[in-house]
């Protein structure tokens, strides 16, 4: 029999300690986020938080992030929440304004057009690779993906807005599935980058092109499971110019 030192004897003996519970989901937050972050460091829960109310309009253009005021809004620390809004800012989603402290980025029609082009720029690439190389894993996450945007589409078709939010949620987990079998993780982090911004814009405008939209996505869902990346190019370029130019011709910019 072999000897064990009494420190290694001990430890095989010890009882693992128990997982703390899952966190209720923060006021107005997501309740995805905060799932994901059960088990996160304190400052990538505040990131995760901070970020999803960049991008889905809970914090406006322009807004003033004072480091108090956000303390008690997050539940972190100052010095935590300085360090998260460093790292928005070297994304483009906060400004630091040096003395001034931070503050949500602007917007401007320019950006949003630059926004676009450069979607579309990684979205048609990421879509002739992943239509190439997508197995039946990757069909069944496009049609997963179509299922439940389509469930939604159709209540906000018929005026209920009151689920926009997951509607936009799932706008963005349809066209990630689309890509996801580009074989290129740094096409999908800068895609879902880009994505990210785009979906910014969506949410500050709220708009809804209503038939059309959907339509678009049914005609990308059967280019898929054909495997016409040139037809799904073609129908998502007119899908995302025909919303931006819908966005650039509303009045929600003067808000």
């Amino acid at each position: 029999m072999i000897n064990q030192p009494d420190n290694l004897r001990r430890s095989a003996t010890r009882r693992p300690r128990s997982r703390p519970a899952a966190p209720v989901p923060p006021p107005g937050g997501d309740a995805a986020i905060a799932a994901s972050a059960a088990f996160a460091p304190i400052g990538e829960t505040t990131y995760r938080r901070v970020r999803s109310d960049i991008l889905f309009g809970r914090l406006v253009p322009g807004q003033k992030l004072t480091l108090d005021r956000m303390r008690d809004a997050y539940g972190s620390a100052v010095g935590t929440l300085r360090e998260v809004f460093n790292a928005l800012a070297s994304e483009g989603l906060v400004s630091a304004e040096g003395a001034r402290g931070f503050a949500v980025a602007a917007i401007s029609p320019d950006n949003l057009k630059e926004i676009a082009d450069v979607r579309l720029l990684l979205e048609c690439d990421a879509l002739r690779r992943s239509f190439e190389n997508g197995d039946v894993e990757w069909e069944a996450r496009v049609v997963a993906a179509h299922h439940k945007l389509a469930s939604v589409e159709r209540r906000v078709a018929e005026g209920d807005r009151s689920g926009e939010e997951t509607f936009r949620q799932y706008d963005r987990e349809f066209h990630n599935a689309l890509v996801s079998a580009c074989g290129s993780r740094l096409r999908l982090e800068m895609h879902q980058d880009i994505y990210d911004k785009y979906l910014r814009y969506l949410m500050l405008a709220s708009v809804f092109r209503g038939p059309a939209v959907a339509r678009e996505h049914r005609e990308l869902l059967a280019c898929a499971l054909a495997r016409d990346w040139r037809g799904a190019q073609r129908i998502t370029t007119t899908h995302v110019d025909d919303c931006v130019r819908q966005m650039l011709a509303g009045k929600w910019w003067l808000g």
